[in-house]
């Protein structure tokens, strides 16, 4: 029997040759979208000054620090999502990690890029914008109903060592590198961010 399967051959190599087109059209697609996702976020920030943080609570250091000290005798509470203890330990997690080292990054081509956009976007605005109920990749998950005073502990120490920082911060799991005046922004706006969802109810 004849077992010679050259008539196959023009087949396999259509097939194989419409692979290769679906692949770098997907390659083209994804590099058009990184590239324009890049620059619609240059054309914002070249088009805007970065604005001061937009809650006046977190507009600095030292208010951020007397915010969280009011907590002491004027205790907030969240309206929804995680109860403020865990806000306030998993913001200590992100000051924290940026002067340690964060468990996980994001890949290489996302912080040199989206990332990197959108913590320009955000500083550019003074606002930022995430999901309010994610933990940070590869952090311990923080427990609910825990001690309020306990809580601004953790948040002030993490705030005072990263104040008194001055060698060379970790670069972060989204943004990538950021100098000391960056990261001041970051987890500031990642503050106000949470604080959004904190009143007196």
């Amino acid at each position: 029997m004849n077992t010679d399967t050259r008539n196959d051959h023009p087949a396999r190599r259509t097939r194989r040759a419409r692979r290769t087109r679906r692949a770098r059209r997907a390659l083209l697609t994804g590099g058009a979208l990184l590239a324009g996702a890049a620059a619609a976020g240059a054309g914002y920030v070249l088009t805007h000054a970065d604005q001061p943080i937009a809650m006046a609570d977190f507009t600095d250091l030292p208010r951020a620090m007397r915010t969280l000290e009011r907590l002491r005798t004027t205790p907030l509470h969240t309206r929804s999502g995680w109860d403020l203890a865990q806000v306030l330990h998993h913001s200590a997690q992100s000051i924290e990690y940026s002067l340690d080292g964060f468990p996980q990054l994001k890949p290489a081509w996302f912080r040199a890029s989206l990332g990197r956009t959108a913590f320009a976007v955000f500083s550019a605005r003074g606002k930022m914008s995430h999901g309010l109920e994610e933990p940070i990749p590869g952090a311990p998950a923080i427990a609910s109903g825990q001690p309020l005073d306990a809580a601004v502990d953790h948040l002030m120490s993490a705030l005072e060592r990263f104040e008194r920082h001055r060698s060379a911060l970790a670069p972060h799991f989204a943004y990538g590198a950021l100098g000391k005046p960056e990261y001041t922004r970051a987890h500031l706006m990642h503050l106000a961010n949470h604080w959004e969802l904190v009143d007196a109810g």
